[in-house]
């Protein structure tokens, strides 16, 4: 994978990695270019991964420090937390 694919913001790397399953999803690629292109949505997968788990991180020290002097320590998943959301309404 080229070295700037490694500095793509999640939207960029998002953005291709659909193109990538698009292209893989047609089937009218040969095999080896199929292997080449799967191996990049890999990566591609790999660099979303780490913005989403980044972004993850950030939340949890933000919902941490909002607790006016009371450390909330209780990260949930996304899921998790939209599931409790919806059960509030």
């Amino acid at each position: 994978m080229p070295e700037e694919n490694k500095k793509l913001s999640f939207e960029e790397a998002l953005s291709r990695l659909e193109t990538v399953v698009r292209k893989l999803e047609d089937g009218r690629m040969p095999l080896e270019g199929a292997l080449e292109l799967f191996a990049e949505g890999i990566q591609l997968s790999k660099i979303c991964n780490k913005h989403l788990e980044d972004a993850e991180q950030r939340i949890s020290i933000l919902v941490t420090g909002a607790g006016n002097g009371i450390d909330l320590i209780e990260t949930k998943s996304f899921t998790a937390a939209r599931e409790d959301a919806g059960s509030e309404l």
